[in-house]
């Protein structure tokens, strides 16, 4: 019985792991297509407008 409780808690341990990446590369997919549109953004207004660095 305490075998299978320890296999338990690993399982839900490695669970809550695989869990979290999961979840903030999900988060982080998300902050990139935020910049990503914000970088075009940025590049569609200085080429409209002709201003150079």
């Amino acid at each position: 019985m305490n075998a299978l409780l320890i296999i338990l808690a690993v399982i839900a341990v490695v669970l809550l792991f695989v869990g979290g990446f999961t979840a903030s590369l999900k988060f982080l997919l998300w902050v990139g297509i935020v910049l990503l549109i914000v970088a075009v953004i940025v590049w569609l207004l200085r080429t409209l407008t002709g201003r150079r660095s």
